[in-house]
């Protein structure tokens, strides 16, 4: 069955209490402590590391936090931006590239992955600089290709970040299988894609943080496909993450 065909919104999680050799109860602990320092206007990295300190997390724990955990009025702000991509049937969406192809990735790599308190799915794995196309690229830029194709998404542009390994390489390749899929739009590799993306008169598709600060809409779809996969390295740290 394909994956996407599951319906419904159910993720069925890799079963698990520990991470990275941590008590995944601890962890929940050492988020609900520094959720509560943020919502009080302490420093974010200043608390991550006063937190990570006192129940000496490790590098990825602390990684897992940081992208995972908020300010709870923040959060919700973030929330009341998130669209879901069956409402935007017709419309036009333009997609932060590696952003989503690499957290998708990352999900079907069986790599652990985020449900934040602001409801993006975030993966941690810190590889976006050293990030290049690989056997598994050609799967993931299909599921996302096929859910944009299911919503009647369209037209997409998607923006890569030209800096990074192959990134004309990538575009061409994601242009030629968003074609195959129906979906018109453009694909290119630029310099600044955050420029393109925070121009843009539309809904846009990432879980970068600031993009999302300063965006008026926004749909996690790389969230939503991770979401619909029968079997992924998802962790929740409560507050709103599911």
């Amino acid at each position: 069955m394909n994956p996407l065909e599951m319906g419904g919104s159910a993720t069925f999680t890799v079963p698990r209490k520990r991470f990275n050799g941590m008590d995944l109860a601890q962890l929940l602990h050492a988020a609900q402590d520094l959720r509560f320092l943020l919502g009080r206007g302490y420093p974010q990295l200043a608390s991550l590391t006063l937190v990570g300190n006192r129940y000496n997390l490790t590098y990825d724990a602390r990684q897992l936090l940081h992208r995972g955990v908020f300010d709870p009025v923040l959060a919700a702000r973030r929330r009341s931006k998130l669209c879901l991509v069956r409402d935007l049937t017709g419309q036009p969406l333009a997609l932060d590239g590696h952003n989503a192809l690499i957290t998708v990735e990352c999900g079907l790599s069986g790599l652990p992955l985020i449900a934040a308190d602001d409801g993006f799915i975030r993966d941690i794995g810190q590889i976006s600089h050293r990030y290049k196309p690989s056997a598994i690229t050609d799967r993931a830029l299909i599921l996302i290709s096929r859910f944009l194709a299911d919503g009647d998404v369209g037209p997409v542009m998607v923006w890569y970040d030209a800096p990074m390994s192959r990134s004309g390489e990538l575009a061409k390749h994601t242009r030629q299988i968003l074609q195959e899929y129906g979906l018109l739009g453009e694909v290119e590799a630029v310099l600044q894609p955050e420029n393109k993306l925070m121009a843009f008169q539309g809904v846009i598709g990432t879980s970068d943080t600031q993009l999302i600060d300063q965006a008026t809409a926004v749909v996690d779809v790389a969230g939503e496909i991770i979401r619909r996969l029968p079997r992924v390295n998802l962790i929740t740290l409560g507050e709103n993450g599911s």
